[in-house]
């Protein structure tokens, strides 16, 4: 006989494990290999091109406006785009879907996964491990622009020539373009984490219900987060051969992360709602989040609207840098709804 006790832990359970059996039968009617196989070849292209357009768009504006005297206004908007473009993506993009990856419902049930937060902690991790390279280059920097050259430059007496040694200090112009291809290089690589755990979730799922609308989404997602970087990399001014490396890495790494995911699932069986996969994304989507939260709102924001003389002495400027970041961050936030 059941008491009204034993009733009630049996429906919880039931309740607790519903939306488990409800996703599986959702699910079911959708898994299609084939097609999901044809639909992730086409997203090969598609992600991979929207990718090159997204990154290239800002550098070749900066180009455009190289030389001209609006050049250095220009970029600073560009830039203050793109930082909200990179604080939207680790905001409303990144850290929920490594939230609800780690609390999902075959993961959460887990020890230690259900006794503590740790899609908060490695976000937690990924923002100090970001500023300990911050730190770390920085004082390399200044390390290295401290030491003397030993140069020795003649110098003209009373007694007549003689040497004398000079330092030769990096010229602070030097510092600051050395700061922003560390915040560019460091973005990429959280930008990279984030990228193959998008594409190697797609390439593990058979789901064509899902696929479908997701190669549309991260093609627009690609396209502002590519802009968010370029803007970056525009800054920065590297070198022609290091802009069309860290493009390709850019545009190459999601597809990449394709491919591993259905070699992934083709290997293990493995599929994007398995355990295993589950905690692997939640993981690195949290390290990734927690360097993108650091950059955009240490390296970027803070930097461009606190410690810029340009932006300080014009009002105007401050008011159109501001609205960018705004419109950056409104353009990526409503991607959200579809990816």
């Amino acid at each position: 006989m059941h008491t009204p006790t034993s009733i009630s832990l049996t429906v919880g359970a039931i309740k607790a494990m519903s939306p488990c059996v409800t996703d599986a039968a959702r699910t079911l009617g959708c898994r299609d290999s084939a097609a999901a196989s044809h639909l992730k070849l086409v997203s090969l292209v598609v992600i991979f091109i929207s990718s090159i357009v997204g990154i290239s768009s800002p550098i070749f504006l900066a180009r455009y406006f190289q030389g001209k005297p609006v050049y250095d206004k220009a970029i600073l908007v560009i830039k203050c785009f793109a930082a909200g473009v990179i604080l939207s993506t680790s905001l409303v993009h990144v850290l929920p879907e490594a939230f609800a990856a780690l609390s999902d419902c075959h993961v959460a049930s887990r020890h230690p996964w259900k006794d503590f937060p740790f899609a908060g902690l490695v976000t937690l991790l990924g923002a100090l491990l970001a500023l300990f390279v911050d730190l770390t280059a920085s004082s390399h920097v200044e390390h290295g622009q401290s030491k003397p050259t030993g140069d020795y430059l003649p110098v003209v007496t009373q007694e007549g020539t003689t040497g004398k040694k000079v330092e030769n200090d990096l010229p602070n112009e030097e510092l600051v373009k050395l700061k922003q291809k560390l915040v560019s290089q460091v973005l990429e690589i959280g930008i990279i984490f984030h990228s193959v755990v998008i594409g190697a979730t797609m390439g593990m799922s058979q789901n064509q219900c899902t696929i479908r609308p997701l190669v549309a989404a991260l093609a627009f997602h690609q396209v502002f987060e590519g802009m968010g970087l370029g803007g970056c990399i525009a800054q920065a001014e590297f070198k022609t051969g290091t802009v069309a490396y860290m493009c390709f890495m850019f545009s190459a790494t999601t597809p990449m992360g394709i491919v591993l995911g259905m070699v992934v699932f083709a290997v293990t069986g493995y599929g994007d709602s398995s355990p295993n996969a589950l905690i692997m994304e939640g993981l690195l989507g949290s390290m990734s989040s927690g360097i993108l939260i650091y950059m955009a709102m240490v390296d970027l924001i803070a930097l461009d609207f606190f410690h810029n003389k340009l932006m300080s002495s014009q009002m105007w400027l401050k008011k159109a840098s501001f609205i960018a970041l705004v419109l950056g961050s409104t353009s990526m936030s409503i991607l959200a709804l579809w990816a």
